[in-house]
């Protein structure tokens, strides 16, 4: 056998992995350790089958070390590979429910995220930085959505060591995750199923009776199909779905003709600025996935159309060799090419016609960009993310010896993680320049002065759960008061402070549920008055 460098790599990362087995008491990590023991099973694609599952987190700064006594979780978990191309790398992804010790559907906290029982161990491969779904969810969390959490962490998985992986939060309803009314088989009375619904816009597995296909083609090669996340396919009744069905419809047949004023336009529909966010995350990214795969949409009762939330990010910053994803020029939703038999939505080109979306886009972006979306900021994040990786990094490419070979879809490929995350950053500043120069429409300041007001100081996120976030300019800057009212004109909670860079959080965790009254007072003066809904 001729001797190559790769053979060498190949070897070295096996004999790698065959020490960490033997020698597992001796190996360590800041990073919270993952320890799974499926007791000679093998993880399939699905159906889950159930294991033990440990996790070793003593806390911020400390070593774990795998021969620690498992103290965040200790007990049984259903397991399964999830993905879809993803599932084709020998470094698998997997979907997981805490389960009680007789396989029972348990709620648990892990490493400080809500409690919950449906979770995500996703493996970063094709991504080489490791970052790019962590940057992109922490990047849009800032924005007032609700973004999966995520936790770096080491997998070890019956004894072997597995590399760097990232503990996240699957989409779900729920009021620590997308926060919309729950929605039951027994209930068809119209005043009840308004909402809630989550629809998926994504590849389909097996039979495709899990939803609908839009009634409006997108290209020659097809209309976009509307799956089924909540309530799930073979729990949806018949009322609610001809309710949902019916709702994107009127939706997209207002944008569909083009009616962008007067009755029946598609703002009765949709809630327009998370589509606008939506729509600025996936174009900084130049996500070849966004808008076509993995997207989601969201109504909740008596509410309008949602965009979000984001999902799956490891195709994006660069990272595909094809649909243009590597240049940091251009628009993605305009990649209705006819190539596969997933295409951008025709309703994204079609609001694209209308000033009025276009001009709250730019100005959205204009006022990301001094903060939330600053170069400055989206860099310093990449930082932080690399910092909590700098050991780790090196030991997940021992398992994983993929530095240096391309592996689909890599567009850049770096011999080093040093070079990777150079290279990363660089076409981060690119694109950010595109976006400065090139952002659709123009923006416009209008309507009466105390409108104005109200939407010079931005509050964030409405409905919220226990914090707010406020985003102000100038004209609310400096001293100011926010003042907390119930709807029985009752002050209930009050803070002031120095407001940095027009921006500031609030945290009402200890407040019921309801509806509150948010005046924010510069000096003596009320600048802004916000309707508040506490979940």
């Amino acid at each position: 056998m001729t001797i190559t460098w790769r053979n060498i790599v190949s070897l070295a990362a096996l004999l790698f992995v065959f020490a960490q087995t033997l020698r597992g008491q001796n190996f360590s990590s800041e990073l919270p350790l993952v320890l799974i023991n499926t007791n000679g099973q093998t993880i399939v694609d699905e159906p889950k089958i159930l294991v033990q599952m440990g996790i070793v987190w003593n806390g911020a700064g400390k070593l774990n070390r795998s021969t620690d006594t498992p103290n965040n979780y200790n007990g049984k978990v259903g397991i399964e590979i999830r993905g879809s191309s993803s599932q084709s790398f020998p470094k698998k992804s997997y979907g997981f429910e805490t389960k009680s010790n007789d396989g029972q559907d348990m709620n648990a906290s892990l490493l400080g995220l809500p409690a919950e029982e449906d979770w995500i161990l996703y493996g970063p491969y094709s991504d080489k930085s490791l970052i790019r779904n962590v940057l992109t969810f922490t990047l849009d969390a800032t924005l007032g959505h609700y973004s999966p959490r995520c936790r770096y962490v080491e997998l070890f998985l019956n004894g072997g060591y597995q590399g760097v992986y990232v503990l996240m939060e699957k989409i779900k309803r729920n009021k620590n995750r997308v926060s919309i009314a729950k929605l039951t088989a027994d209930e068809t009375a119209a005043a009840d199923i308004s909402g809630g619904y989550i629809i998926k816009i994504d590849k389909t597995t097996g039979a495709t009776s899990g939803g609908w296909y839009s009634s409006f083609a997108n290209t020659t090669y097809g209309r976009t199909y509307y799956q089924y996340d909540y309530p799930k396919p073979e729990e949806i009744n018949g009322v609610q779905k001809n309710y949902i069905q019916n709702y994107v419809y009127q939706f997209e047949k207002v944008l569909y003709y083009e009616q962008f004023k007067g009755t029946g336009a598609y703002t009765e529909f949709m809630n327009d600025s998370s589509f606008v966010d939506f729509f600025l995350i996936n174009e900084l990214t130049k996500n070849v996935d966004g808008y076509r795969l993995s997207s989601y949409l969201f109504k909740d009762k008596n509410g309008k159309l949602n965009c979000g939330p984001i999902w799956d990010y490891n195709l994006g910053w660069g990272n595909a060799d094809y649909y243009e994803g590597y240049a940091t020029s251009g628009f993605q939703y305009k990649m209705n090419i006819g190539q596969d038999n997933w295409q951008v939505p025709f309703w994204w080109n079609k609001l694209m016609r209308d000033a009025a979306f276009t001009g709250k886009i730019k100005c959205r972006w204009n006022e990301l960009r001094q903060k939330q979306l600053s170069t400055e900021r989206i860099l310093s994040v990449v930082d932080s993310l690399t910092f909590l990786l700098r050991d780790a990094e090196a030991r997940n490419f021992q398992r994983w010896p993929v530095l240096g070979l391309y592996v689909w879809p890599n567009y850049y490929v770096a011999s080093t993680y040093e070079a990777e995350i150079a290279w990363t950053k660089n076409w981060i500043r690119n694109r950010l320049d595109w976006l400065d120069n090139n952002m659709i429409g123009t923006c416009t300041v209008t309507g009466m002065p105390e409108l104005a007001a109200e939407a010079s100081c931005r509050v964030y996120p409405n409905p919220f759960i226990d914090r707010i976030s406020v985003s102000m300019n100038q004209r609310c800057s400096g001293k100011t008061r926010f003042l907390l009212y119930n709807t029985s004109g009752v002050l209930v909670a009050q803070s002031s402070g120095v407001i940095v860079d027009g921006y500031t959080e609030l945290d009402y965790s200890g407040l019921t549920e309801g509806i509150y009254f948010l005046k924010i007072v510069d000096g003596y003066q009320v600048t802004a008055t916000h309707k508040l809904v506490k979940h």
